[in-house]
């Protein structure tokens, strides 16, 4: 199941990537992007603070509904000072999808922390002074499914 559902990620970006992937532009952008996704994901299961905040723009914030059904929206400030600095953790992250147009793209990463939850990210990113920034994350959960242990 799990090379299925490898080779079904592969497939995934193959087709996201290659709609735009004809001009030159875009193809030089999409590893710039991924590398930006990247010390967001490998900052937080590292314990590593500025990694994440490598990837942020320094205003950015966080938006999700809660059980509520109420908007809930943090500051990007508050979620990188929560890190600890390096403890690791089980986050596994993998970037599902990546659309680019110009200096604006938006991405789609799932983020699994096992026996907890899985959180589905949303990522609006601008390019400016040469970067590629996050400029915002929508993200929503799952519960971790039952019966699956901890790995």
């Amino acid at each position: 199941m799990k090379n299925f559902r490898s080779f079904l990620v592969v497939c995934i970006m193959g087709l996201s990537a290659t709609s735009n992937a004809q001009t030159p532009q875009v193809a030089q952008e999409l590893p710039l992007i991924t590398a930006t996704l990247m010390d967001y994901i490998d900052g937080t299961a590292n314990g590593d603070p500025d990694q994440v905040r490598r990837a942020f723009h320094p205003d950015f914030n966080l938006y999700t509904v809660n059980d509520a059904d109420s908007l809930v929206v943090r500051s990007g400030a508050k979620y990188i000072a929560g890190i600890k600095v390096g403890e690791k953790n089980t986050r596994q992250g993998r970037i599902v999808s990546i659309d680019v147009e110009g200096n604006a793209a938006m991405a789609k990463a799932e983020i699994a922390i096992p026996g907890w939850r899985i959180f589905t990210d949303y990522f609006l990113l601008l390019k400016y002074q040469g970067s590629w920034k996050i400029v915002q994350k929508s993200y929503s959960w799952r519960e971790w499914p039952k019966g699956e242990e901890k790995k």
